[in-house]
């Protein structure tokens, strides 16, 4: 499996934790809804530090650090931390339910970008074989077996 199948796959996964959510958000309880949202953000994390790790870095070399794409998908994963930093502080539904209004359209729209720009990008530029070896880091990475005896 080449890496930016193995991230697609997990997005699909956010979307529906995104979309339960906002469900949580709009009739939920403060406490219910920092809870989820702080299983979210513990698992974001873990895959906006493999798309740095694994895609980003490759990348540079192609895109480079200063401006351009790479740039606003690591300004996008500090800012996403920030919000879910902030729905753990918040003093009231309303607040937190705000917030992840927010951080959700913040996240939908940064993986439309992934999804749209930089996965065929990344396509183009690495080709199938380097995406391949990826996904295996991928997959060591999340201790999964693919294909593997």
């Amino acid at each position: 499996m080449d890496l930016t199948q193995a991230l697609l796959g997990e997005h699909g996964v956010f979307y529906a934790q995104f979309d339960q959510l906002e469900k949580t958000a709009s009739s939920g309880t403060l406490a219910g809804v920092q809870a989820q949202a702080g299983l979210i953000a513990v698992a974001l994390l873990g895959h906006a530090s493999l798309e740095d790790d694994l895609l980003f870095t490759a990348l540079e070399p192609h895109l480079g650090t200063q401006g351009g794409p790479l740039a606003v998908m690591r300004m996008e994963h500090i800012e996403i931390e920030g919000a879910f930093q902030r729905i753990a502080r918040a003093n009231d539904l309303e607040e937190a339910s705000g917030l992840v209004r927010e951080v959700l359209q913040t996240l939908r729209d940064h993986f439309a970008k992934e999804e749209q720009v930089l996965f065929p990008m990344a396509a183009q530029v690495l080709g199938p074989g380097r995406l391949v070896e990826m996904g295996g880091r991928w997959a060591d990475a999340r201790k999964v077996s693919i294909g593997r005896q």
